[in-house]
């Protein structure tokens, strides 16, 4: 494999995103300290780049912070088992189903309140009526 050294602007634009995103990472604790030049840059290598790929994937996919720290931890002290990743997971299917149901409740009672209301000239409004509403 090419060692290859990649700044902190230089590793964002690889990973496809920005250099804020990497010092967030960074100060969860998900990207490691990288060693820095002469000239005092932070010097990234491939693995961090592979790293940071991970950690934008799986957020993309809905992990949380604390989940891919979970995921990380395991890959780092090489002790993990295809079980051990598979049941992160599946708990994350299971918020993710929570999460869309919940999102379908919202919509149904949004799209409600919207067919309530015949969008007139009148300052009556069935949505403010619905939203001031004690539930």
């Amino acid at each position: 494999m090419i060692k290859k050294d990649y700044k902190r602007g230089q590793l964002a634009k690889e990973a496809g995103c920005n250099i804020e995103t990497v010092r967030y990472y960074e100060k969860e604790g998900l990207l490691p300290d990288p060693p820095r030049s002469d000239k005092g840059y932070r010097l990234y290598q491939t693995e961090d780049l592979k790293r940071l790929s991970f950690i934008i994937r799986c957020r993309d996919l809905g992990f949380s912070i604390v989940e891919i720290r979970e995921l990380l931890s395991l890959v780092d002290k090489h002790n993990y088992t295809c079980a051990d990743i598979n049941e992160i997971t599946r708990t994350h299917i299971e918020n993710v189903q929570r999460k869309i149901t919940d999102l379908n409740n919202i919509l149904t009672t949004l799209q409600d309140m919207a067919h309530k209301c015949d969008a007139g000239n009148s300052p009556d409004c069935p949505i403010l009526d619905t939203l001031f509403e004690n539930t």
